[in-house]
């Protein structure tokens, strides 16, 4: 493998996203092939990125006369889970967006085939790589934020007929795999979990009050964690004032994101103490931060590091799994109204997947 990999990437939506990541780490990466279903998409990306090579199937990607090191898959939900495992199959490391599967049992299924196979899988959570959440973990790191004890989230976004008419496989739970909490809020939740370590237990409402398409289209949990610390996360659709919000308030700081809808995790975050003596001490160690590129330029830089310079993965595939498992938790909470303990056995109910139980409809909410 040379030091500049070659990427095909499969899905022309959030997927044109990556392009233009990748493209601004040309030393590292070529965006050599490009896969879609629509003839259009296709003839639109390649000539708009310069892409030389196509496909309409991801099988087809295979019999290209290219090397090929990464497939990124950024195709509807329902879709990533097969198209990974014969990526794997093929031999070539595989960057996949949220969810990677659609339940735990798949979720296991690509961790072994990962573990039986040289090729490796990064799942996307770019949240993570944003400076304003860098410097929350900078802190935690150096001792100056304390214990955790009570944590607030926020994703508020607004949905309308343009958005859905646009994806007819949105909405849909056999496509989607769920609304706002499988789509819009699987990455400040992440970050969550990132932070504050595993999930103990959760409680959920939600309904598809706003759209009225067949997934939850607003949600509020509960989360309760093995650390001891306690978050809140509501969720919209209906919010035409568009904001993401964390306040992580720990016994030494209080730490609150910027409202960025799309990129919470990015400068500037406040950082706060009641005591003007504890507050210099926070900002003089708050100083001593290097920033890094952040979203998808931040997480494929790393993503480098691990195939080409022996660097731990930026996001391990267990870190998808536990957040499919929060996700399992949530609507087995929404459909029995039960608060759900972590984790989740392989005799779950849900365990094999939520959607055919979910798509009978809402009886919590």
């Amino acid at each position: 493998m040379t030091n500049k990999l070659s990427v095909a990437v499969v899905g022309g939506g959030v997927g044109q996203g990556h392009i233009q990541a990748y493209r601004q780490l040309p030393d590292l990466y070529e965006v050599t092939a490009f896969c879609d279903i629509d003839d259009t998409k296709v003839k639109t990306v390649c000539d708009e990125y310069d892409i030389a090579n196509s496909a309409h199937k991801i099988e087809e990607l295979f019999d290209l006369d290219i090397d090929i090191d990464i497939v990124d898959i950024c195709t509807p939900s329902n879709m990533h889970f097969a198209q990974a495992l014969k990526t794997i199959d093929a031999g070539k490391n595989v960057v996949i967006e949220k969810p990677m599967a659609s339940s735990l049992a798949e979720a296991d299924e690509l961790i072994e085939a990962g573990l039986n196979s040289s090729a490796s899988v990064f799942p996307v959570f770019q949240y993570r790589f944003g400076n304003g959440i860098g410097r929350l973990r900078h802190l935690i790191e150096k001792g100056f934020a304390g214990t955790p004890a009570v944590v607030t989230a926020e994703t508020h976004w607004f949905r309308g007929d343009d958005y859905y008419s646009a994806g007819p496989w949105r909405g849909q739970w056999a496509s989607e795999l769920g609304g706002t909490l499988t789509t819009h809020a699987t990455h400040i939740h992440d970050l969550l979990v990132n932070i504050l370590g595993p999930v103990e237990s959760v409680f959920a409402r939600a309904d598809n009050r706003i759209n009225g398409n067949e997934t939850e289209d607003r949600a509020i949990l509960s989360l309760a964690f093995q650390d001891g610390s306690l978050a809140t996360s509501s969720v919209t659709l209906g919010s035409h004032q568009e904001t993401s919000r964390l306040r992580f308030c720990f016994t030494d700081v209080t730490a609150e994101s910027c409202q960025d809808p799309y990129n919470p995790g990015r400068d500037p975050w406040l950082f706060s103490h009641s005591n003007p003596i504890e507050q210099t001490r926070i900002d003089t160690v708050l100083a001593d931060y290097q920033s890094t590129s952040e979203g998808f330029v931040g997480q494929f830089e790393r993503i480098h590091a691990a195939l080409c310079g022996g660097a731990e993965p930026p996001v391990a595939i267990t870190d998808a799994r536990a957040s499919l498992e929060l996700l399992t938790a949530a609507y087995w909470s929404i459909q029995t109204g039960e608060v759900v303990e972590l984790p989740i056995s392989d005799i779950h109910p849900f365990y094999r997947g939520w959607t055919n139980n979910m798509n009978k409809g809402f009886s919590n909410g």
